[in-house]
């Protein structure tokens, strides 16, 4: 093999791993119902977990309220992760 034909292989291959990635989707232009949805998700996961932080520490004796939020905030975690990997 001469050395233009492996310089044209390679830029072949690079072109072609330009286009299309092998581990990541296509982010551009992509703005469904999922990926809101996966925003809202999030959001209100973040305000459950500031708020079982803030219940565990201003109401120690209310293990029930504390396992309850976090409870639920770990289930909106689990279901913006199964939108991630599904959609």
């Amino acid at each position: 093999m001469k050395a233009d034909e492996i310089d044209k292989i390679i830029a072949d291959a690079v072109n072609e791993s330009k286009r299309q990635s092998r581990w990541h989707r296509p982010t551009s232009g992509r703005t469904g119902k999922v990926d809101v949805a996966r925003r809202w998700l999030n959001t209100l996961f973040m305000i459950g977990f500031v708020a079982t932080i803030i219940v565990y520490f201003v109401f120690p004796e209310q293990k029930t309220l504390f396992f309850a939020i976090g409870f639920g905030s770990i289930l909106l975690k689990l279901i913006e992760f199964y939108l991630r990997f599904m959609f």
